[in-house]
């Protein structure tokens, strides 16, 4: 009895540090590439000073006050698109750097999560209780 209690500890083990961390890590590495993803800064860089919504950004006939007009309308629509996408570049960055740092943590805790029940045992043994209990 005792022998298959200490072969399921050295199993869960084995598992834990080995194929679990590992599935994990990939895990991890999905959730950042979700938010890069979802944030498309490339995306964003490569468009920055696209026009922002605009549906007529062509060509325009007419006199030279229509053409100044049409000339300064999308010069209008690029500063706001810019200004709209470098606010979403900047955004996504520090999420995407929040993300990183929370599941860079994550990861290396992941290493003392077995240990929690010996330091409970111990915690239990001497004699400490919760401040909030």
């Amino acid at each position: 009895m005792g022998y298959n209690i200490v072969m399921f500890i050295v199993g869960l083990l084995s598992w834990w540090y080995g194929a679990g961390w590992k599935r994990y890590a990939l895990t991890v590495r999905e959730r950042l590439a979700s938010t890069m993803d979802f944030f498309s800064i490339g995306l964003l860089f490569e468009t920055l000073f696209s026009p922002f919504r605009q549906i007529s950004a062509g060509r325009v006939n007419g006199s030279l006050a229509v053409k100044w007009q049409a000339f300064v309308d999308r010069l209008f629509s690029r500063c706001i698109g810019a200004v709209i996408r470098l606010c979403l570049i900047v955004a996504g960055l520090l999420w995407i750097a929040v993300v990183a740092l929370i599941s860079g943590v994550s990861l290396l805790l992941w290493a003392f999560v077995p240990l929690l029940p010996i330091v409970g045992l111990v915690l239990a043994m001497i004699g400490w209780t919760p401040t909030w209990i």
